[in-house]
């Protein structure tokens, strides 16, 4: 086999649709030897993704926010390859960030879930915890390897990767070095400086929402319209590199929902002091946060499976495709004798790996329930879950890199509970069986998703997927054995959801599990099922889908928080005006706008990952507070809000400024 040379720079045509019979040919060759897998790469990639387990999934039970691993980790990767006589090659840094990105999803999986089962007081075993994320995992791994060629191959340059874009242009860089790398590291720096700062302490408003201001704050209150703003680095870089369409249509949902739904509902029923389910306050005495998180996320929730179903039945024929793909290479002895680059795990591996997780399952949840029946619904659902949803994970991540997990375990936790209540399984073992189904399901769509971003990394680059493949799941058993034992310690340190009475221990708030908790224990209760609100948001799905706009993006929207959408489109702008002038320019200074864009957006968000992370560790430490640096001017709304939008506009200057540069000098 050849080893020519790779080059140190992603292809002209990496961000863009190929011609009718061209091929792409990534960074590192087909043909081309590189160390991949390594004792250096597996063994940097499980220490990491373990110590950033631990970070994360304290983090995301005091602040419900799962900062994602992957990007961090491949500012170390390039770090790390300096420590050896023989730098580390990139295929190796792929892996290491591969391996390291699985703590954030797993993590993810499991603070969504299991902290509910601790509010319950149904206290699992230290076991029970880690099975149900190693079995999410594994089965998230296993059904997305058949859908790689679709989403990484076949739909090359049609879908943004905000994350695997920002992951490749920092691997790439730390490979060129030069003023490329320069201008990462300093984006990066800048990034992961101001987000650390505000998001860990007090020193000036993370959300704006002037509500300082007298009209602004009246409409608020007579009308429940509200305006949030996220001022951080990470989604402005994010919104770039999603480009304008994408981040006009998520930010189009989220006018819906907050603009639209949260005033209808609240003038409908601000005139009755009675509670309307699912909702437990009357809704005159609501805020537009807990109108938006009582009623129009149901209708986010019923839009994101909608838009789930379409996709999935969009790519049942590219699905079914690709399992005839392999099976015929199988049988006709052709599983290994493809290109580097376009071999996958068999799927003899993979129906074998399907077998036995699902036998597993069966064993696990024999466990909870005597009936033979019952176990047999819970493996089918576990699965049919896990299989349909992937599609959903992958299509999300590839567009938005928001990942609709909490939606879909809702969905999972309403549909398990209906199922089982018919077969007689309610109170508390009712609760427990749901529970551990929606933990495997949360993990298998939260673990697709940052594998498809994995694969599309490696994709660009030249990586053998087959070897990523192997690797996740040593990196599913590290991170599932780390955030098992983690929530187990924090369980008996921490309260989760809110204070018991007489309980002095300090709480952590796990506000997603909070979610999931209410929700199970409203159904084993025999609760009615809010069945308007989700009709109602899938009824908006398929309107999405008659106006030919992609409907999972616009429902994502109506499901985030309004604050997380409008960051990016102000990012999608600037990436729309840039690229125009870009295209003004041409040659060499066109180019260099453009390159210089994606790779300062990549920065932001590397930047403002590593922050966040950084400031995860802080919280850490005992006794941590937030105001170890506070600001005189912090609580004043007007002061804090208005520094936050000025520097916010900084970001925008630096990002417009420091792309438009061209070899020391301005762009005329």
């Amino acid at each position: 086999m050849a080893t020519a040379t790779p080059t140190k720079e992603l292809p002209a045509n990496a961000y863009t649709p190929l011609p009718p019979g061209t091929v792409y040919e990534p960074t590192v060759p087909a043909s081309t030897v590189l160390p991949e897998l390594t004792t250096r790469s597996v063994g940097w990639g499980l220490f990491l993704c373990v110590i950033f387990t631990i970070a994360s999934a304290y983090s995301g039970l005091k602040v419900g926010q799962v900062m994602e691993a992957a990007i961090p980790i491949s500012i170390l990767a390039i770090g790390l390859a300096r420590m050896y006589p023989r730098r580390s090659s990139v295929l190796e840094n792929v892996i290491i960030t591969g391996i390291g990105g699985l703590a954030g999803s797993i993590v993810a999986g499991a603070i969504f879930t299991l902290p509910a089962l601790y509010i319950l007081k149904l206290d699992p075993h230290p076991v029970q915890t880690i099975f149900i994320c190693l079995a999410g995992g594994c089965l998230g791994v296993f059904f997305l390897i058949p859908l790689r060629r679709y989403f990484v191959r076949d739909m090359h340059g049609r879908l943004p990767y905000p994350e695997a874009t920002a992951i490749t242009e920092v691997l790439v860089t730390g490979e060129k070095g030069g003023s490329q790398a320069k201008l990462l590291l300093q984006a990066t720096a800048i990034a992961g400086v101001y987000d650390f700062f505000v998001t860990t302490f007090h020193v000036w408003k993370e959300f704006v929402d002037f509500q300082f201001v007298s009209v602004v704050k009246t409409v608020s209150d007579r009308a429940k319209v509200v305006f949030n703003f996220d001022a951080i680095a990470f989604i402005l870089g994010l919104g770039y590199v999603m480009g304008l369409r994408s981040s006009l249509i998520l930010c189009a949902g989220g006018v819906l929902s907050n603009f639209v739904l949260v005033p209808l509902v609240w003038m409908i029923g601000s005139h009755t002091d009675i509670s309307i389910y699912p909702g437990t306050t009357p809704i005159a005495q609501m805020t537009a946060a807990q109108i938006f998180r009582g009623y129009v996320r149901f209708v986010g929730v019923g839009a994101i499976a909608t838009a789930g179903i379409f996709g999935i039945l969009k790519s049942m024929r590219i699905v079914a495709g690709s399992f005839g793909v392999a099976l015929r290479a199988f049988h006709g002895g052709e599983a290994h004798s493809g290109e580097r680059t376009d071999r996958d795990i068999s799927i003899m591996a993979i129906l074998l790996g399907v077998i036995v997780s699902a036998i597993a399952i069966s064993f696990f949840l024999g466990q909870l329930s005597n009936s033979l029946v019952v176990v047999l619904i819970g493996v089918v659902l576990a699965l049919v879950f896990s299989f349909f949803f992937t599609s959903v994970a992958a299509n999300a991540i590839a567009t938005t890199a928001r990942n609709p997990v909490s939606g879909m375990t809702m969905l999972t936790i309403i549909i398990s509970s209906v199922v089982l209540l018919r077969f007689g399984v309610s109170g508390t073992t009712g609760m427990f069986f749901v529970m551990a189904l929606a933990g495997m399901v949360c993990t298998a769509l939260s673990v697709s998703g940052q594998t498809i971003t994995d694969l599309k990394t490696g994709y660009w680059l030249g990586s053998t997927p087959a070897a990523q493949e192997k690797v996740k799941f040593l990196g599913v058993v590290a991170a599932s054995i780390a955030v098992g034992l983690t929530i187990v310690l924090l369980a008996q340190a921490f309260q989760f959801g809110d204070a018991a009475p007489g309980d002095t221990r300090v709480v952590l708030p796990s506000p997603q599990a909070s979610i999931m908790k209410a929700l199970v224990e409203g159904f084993m209760s025999r609760q009615p099922v809010a069945y308007i609100l989700f009709g109602a948001g899938g009824a908006i799905a398929l309107i999405m889908e008659m106006l030919g706009v992609p409907a999972l993006i616009f429902a994502l929207g109506m499901y985030l928080p309004l604050e997380l959408n409008s960051p990016a489109l102000v990012g999608g702008f600037l990436s729309h005006f840039l690229g125009k002038r870009s295209e003004r320019l041409g040659g060499a200074r066109g180019s260099s706008v453009r390159e210089r864009g994606v790779i300062i957006a990549s920065g932001l968000m590397a930047g403002g990952a590593l922050g966040g992370v950084i400031g995860a560790a802080f919280r850490l430490i005992p006794r941590f507070s937030e105001d170890w640096i506070l600001t005189p001017f912090y609580a004043n709304d007007m002061i804090s809000q208005s520094i936050s939008a000025l520097l916010f506009v900084g970001l925008c200057a630096y990002l417009w400024w420091g792309s438009v540069h061209y070899r020391g000098e301005p762009e005329a």
